[in-house]
């Protein structure tokens, strides 16, 4: 913890004493009178305010600045008279101070004038604000980033609420109709109230990226300057001027990009010279809040408070709370105890603020959910989708705000709605009475204008990247969702597949009873709307290079090849006439080629492939199809719904046999001998099936297609890389970041996690999108201020389910009644009517609400926006108003007094009650 209130240095930087240097901190400091310069009392030439100066100032410009004093105006010929040197030579030393950032300058009244501000806000984040600066000094970055963490603790608990040197202001639809609002809390105030304007770089984002620390959210154009800061930014190169119009266009960007709004608070109540557009992730007066929970130093006049009856727990809100000040819980009663309070008890307002109460690691420890856990469904989508509000909005018929719910986290809806294996369901709590909710039939239903050009949402790009390249190697689920996300933010992107169809395994692995083409095609057509391109028929590594594209300027790459290939078994007579891998078979299948099978049929494997395989080798002519499979019935790796939809084509499921060797004659396959299973796995659920090899059996087949799993074809693809490879070629990578060994060359899908499902590469796509994101801008952190979206589930055993709607499951109509399923390869099954839709939404049991902890939210009302239900608000809790910063000191000095005698008070009563 020492180290959390010491000034940091970076590697091999020596900080020199400079007599002068040290005055003029001190000066601008307003420390008293007499107090002696590195003395007792004064600042350090190890503290921030002195390191920030000594880096720029020199012995010239710190004369004039002494001169100059705190918080006075004076013109260069007033600082002349008092010290006694020409005019212009004082004019030209301000000038430098002005231009560096130690002060001010303006022309008032025809003559240009100068004043010193506060370190923070002020001084520091002009300094900062000087690219040259940056450039020249990056030690000013890590100065100004100190001065929070040295300072920040002994003000907390200081300041009245609205009377911090920050101050949040809600964004102003948060607070419309609110009887009681102010408007020195209004952020069209400002802006209303100015003629002039400039707009420069963030001077929090700009420490974080110098450090190496950014948290993905950049610089450039965030924050606003107006009056006479604006004349000063503009004058010093420091900004760009902007009208009015564009300032308001830059709060609205804002705002619809998540971030939220605070002011300096130092020039009296209603009155600002800036607005910033903050995120908590790296915004240091944010960090006052979440660090040092000191919230009332920044905090709004506001709370939220959330409405359970309407909450749906779609986690928009706690995902988008800047200070994660909300968190999912658990909206039914319980037999077991449910945390329904998450308010902090324990603050600065009448405690003793020690370390140990403090969150340093706050940038990387987000937490989204309570610990009695919140609605299974959100918790088990490996994407996390809002499930509970999709389904709750499809209820009121606002079908195109529940895709654009769904698609913030999965870009191929209509594709998860055909072949997902739905975890949700098998976690809903509905299950536990009757039957889960068909949430994959309502994803479908809604997922279904998708299918239609005319109703197909088109993203509006959130940024313009589009000077930085990124190449997606592989068009499977997780280059698809990777390139999605990216291309959200308008980066320039390519999409190399090796094949000549998009999709990877969604197009070639998947039969199209399962799957139609069509569907594919028309969420691709999305991408290609949203500007990404396709190469088709190019093979990274063998037709082109990492390093060719490297040279064409791709500033990263993600690769995600997925499991195309297929795996042998490794026994005698694998490689006979009439043995095919079923990988291969349905890639036939599905690329058009004619393939017909004749006679009887053996598919060896027990998973969902293999079903596939099984169904398809129906529709291409075998008249005997049967499955022999390690496992037993219950163990399959295949889905319920499948195997049952197999059997009911006259697939034979043969369980708990494998294969010992493949019976040949002149050269062709003409059946299997198999082998009791006895057991798949050991007693660590390894993979390691023992056999009776006395118990043995012979099938007869004409066709034997080996669906036993699935392996990388990498080729040459990461050959010059500095990549490694797990012993099942799957590429090693972090589980978090997906960074593999070679720093610009990023991972997903099957051929880093194996064959898995399509909303796990779906998942893993976004993940990757953002870790790109943040690697192709400088100093940016892959990790800093990144949700790690841990999700914990309520406990469905001891939920109360008394009151429900007693309607059973419904299910969707087959689309051809006349046709059975097995004569085809279109996918004869339907979509919900809307009745059966309403039918279903109103079995959803509403499992899980939002919680605020209204101590640390800072009342910005970012929650607000993100909210499709009316469900969350702010209230007006507090009256506080800001104080000019010359006449700050007696408010907070009678704070602390005040607060003195609470934690006098609330020690007396520990001491009476024995705690």
């Amino acid at each position: 913890m020492e180290n959390l209130v010491k000034m940091a240095f970076p590697p091999g930087y020596q900080c020199r004493y400079n007599e002068k240097v040290m005055t003029l901190a001190n000066i601008i400091g307003r420390k008293k009178a007499g107090v002696k310069p590195g003395g007792k009392g004064s600042i350090q030439w190890t503290d921030p305010e002195y390191v920030i100066l000594e880096a720029g100032v020199d012995d010239e410009m710190a004369e004039v600045g002494i001169v100059l004093g705190s918080y006075e105006k004076k013109t260069a010929g007033e600082v002349a008279r008092i010290l006694g040197k020409p005019e212009a030579y004082c004019h030209e030393q301000l000038m430098k101070l002005a231009v560096y950032g130690a002060c001010f300058v303006n022309n008032i009244n025809g003559e240009d004038t100068f004043w010193t501000e506060t370190w923070i806000p002020g001084t520091m984040e002009m300094i900062v604000n000087n690219r040259d600066n940056i450039k020249n000094y990056p030690i000013v970055s890590y100065a100004m980033e100190a001065y929070g963490r040295v300072r920040g603790p002994m003000s907390s608990g200081s300041f009245p609420v609205g009377v911090g040197l920050m101050r949040v202001i809600p964004i102003e639809s948060a607070i419309d109709g609110e009887s009681r609002k102010a408007d020195y809390e209004e952020i069209s105030r400002y802006l209303n109230e100015n003629d002039i304007f400039s707009v420069s770089d963030c001077s929090c984002r700009t420490d974080r990226e110098v450090m190496g620390e950014g948290c993905g959210h950049l610089k450039e154009d965030m924050c606003i300057q107006m009056g006479h800061a604006a004349e000063y930014y503009i004058r010093t190169g420091r900004a760009r001027q902007i009208t009015r119009e564009e300032a308001f266009d830059i709060i609205r960007r804002a705002e619809e990009n998540g971030l939220m709004h605070e002011i300096p608070n130092t020039d009296g109540s209603g009155k600002t010279h800036a607005i910033c557009n903050c995120c908590g992730c790296g915004c240091l007066s944010m960090r006052t809040a979440e660090m040092f929970k000191n919230v009332d130093m920044i905090r709004s006049n506001y709370v939220s408070k959330v409405d359970p009856d309407k909450c749906v727990a779609c986690g928009q809100c706690v995902e988008n709370c800047p200070v994660n000040a909300l968190k999912l819980g658990q909206k039914l009663c319980s037999k077991a105890p449910v945390i329904t309070d998450i308010t902090t008890v324990s603050t600065p307002r009448d405690e003793e603020w020690t370390p140990d109460k403090w969150n340093p690691d706050y940038r990387t420890n987000r937490e989204n959910v309570v610990d009695s856990g919140t609605s299974p469904c959100k918790t088990n989508c490996p994407a996390h989708i809002g499930i509970q509000g999709y389904i709750k909005l499809a209820a009121q018929g606002r079908y195109q705000e529940a895709l654009e719910l769904i698609k913030k986290e999965n870009p191929f809806p209509a594709v998860c709605g055909r072949i997902c294996n739905r975890r949700c369901e098998q976690a809903c709590t509905r299950g536990e009475v009757d039957s889960p909710i068909a949430i994959d039939e309502i994803k479908k239903f809604i997922a279904d204008q998708e299918l239609q050009e005319e109703h197909r949402l088109i993203p509006k790009k959130r940024h313009d990247y589009s000077h930085k390249k990124i190449a997606i190697i592989g068009a499977g689920p997780a280059g698809l969702s990777c390139a999605y996300f990216l291309a959200l933010d308008g980066y320039t992107i390519t999409v190399y597949e090796k094949e000549q169809q998009l999709g990877g395994m969604l197009t070639l692995g998947i039969p199209a009873f399962r799957l139609g083409k069509e569907v594919v095609d028309a969420e691709i057509a999305v991408l290609e709307e949203m500007g990404v391109q396709f190469q088709t028929g190019v093979e990274v590594g063998k037709d082109i290079t990492l390093n060719q594209l490297r040279e064409q300027g791709y500033d990263a790459f993600y690769v995600a090849i997925g499991a195309q290939g297929a795996r042998k078994l490794g026994i005698e007579g694998e490689s006979a006439l009439g043995v095919t891998t079923g990988i291969e078979f349905l890639k036939k299948v599905n690329s058009g080629e004619k393939v017909t099978l004749s006679g009887k049929t053996i598919v060896i494997g027990g998973g969902n492939v293999a079903i596939d395989v099984a169904r398809s080798a129906v529709r291409t002519g075998s008249c005997d199809v049967q499955m022999y499979c390690l496992e037993s019935r219950d163990l399959m790796p295949a889905s319920e719904e499948e195997i049952v939809e197999a059997e009911e084509e006259k697939i034979v499921l043969n369980n708990s046999w494998g294969p010992k060797k493949i019976l040949t004659e002149d050269g062709k396959a003409v059946g299997v001998e198999f082998m009791k299973c006895i057991s798949v796995f050991d007693e660590n659920n390894r993979f390691a099936p023992k056999y009776d090899e006395n118990d043995c059996i012979t099938v007869k087949a004409d066709n034997i297609l080996v669906t036993v799993g699935q392996s990388i074809q990498w080729g040459d693809l990461l050959k010059d890389a500095s990549a490694t490879f797990n012993r099942n070629m799957t590429v090693q990578a972090d589980d978090f970041t997906y960074q593999t060994g070679q720093a610009d060359v990023f991972t997903g899908g099957d051929c880093f996690t194996g064959p898995k499902f399509a909303i796990d590469a779906i998942a893993a796509g976004k993940q990757g999108a953002i870790s790109i994101h943040r690697f192709v801008h400088p100093g940016q952190s892959l990790v800093n201020g990144r949700d790690r979206r841990d999700y914990k589930e309520l406990n469905r055993e001891q939920a109360i389910l008394e009151n429900y709607d007693h309607t059973p499951r419904q299910k969707p109509d087959t689309l051809d009644s006349s046709l059975k399923s097995e004569t085809t390869f279109r996918d004869l099954r339907g979509t919900f009517t809307q009745e059966q839709l309403q039918k279903e939404t109103s079995r959803c049991l509403g499992c899980g609400v939002t919680l605020v902890d209204e101590y640390m939210c800072v009342g910005c009302g970012q929650c607000t926006t993100k909210c499709k239900f009316d469900a969350i608000h702010l209230e007006r809790r507090y009256d506080g108003k800001g104080v000019e910063f010359t006449e700050m000191k007696p408010v907070v000095v009678k704070q602390i007094v005040k607060r003195k005698g609470r934690i006098a008070i609330k020690k007396v009563k520990r001491a009476l009650s024995g705690k």
